[in-house]
């Protein structure tokens, strides 16, 4: 998949999986693979960003499988930033399908 693609929409993915549950880093860069190939280096700037922006939370949470683990919540403000960004792409999605269907109309 073009990286640009990628960047592009790899915040509204993390927002997304975040409301969905609390997730730590390693959790969330997995998730994410799961769609689309992402470097797990990408996601903790975004993490450490979103939490600045003050649209996620962090906690410690005790691990059995090693050291305590960093979860991120998402906060009203990031719900209201992720409802915004969610009808941004609803409508840029639309607008690019259509250019698309109209191109291969024209062929």
């Amino acid at each position: 998949m073009n990286v640009q693609f990628k960047k592009g929409v790899l915040e509204l993915c993390v927002l997304v999986l975040v409301s969905k549950k609390d997730q730590y880093g390693y959790e969330l860069a997995k998730s994410i693979s799961e769609q689309m190939d992402v470097a797990e280096g990408t996601i903790y700037p975004l993490l450490r960003r979103l939490t600045k922006e003050q649209y996620f939370t962090t906690y410690l949470e005790e691990s059995t499988e090693g050291p305590s683990r960093k979860y991120y919540a998402i906060t009203a403000h990031g719900t209201a930033y992720k409802h915004r960004l969610l009808s941004e792409w609803s409508q840029f999605n639309e607008q690019v399908n259509q250019l698309i269907k109209e191109d291969s109309q024209d062929e």
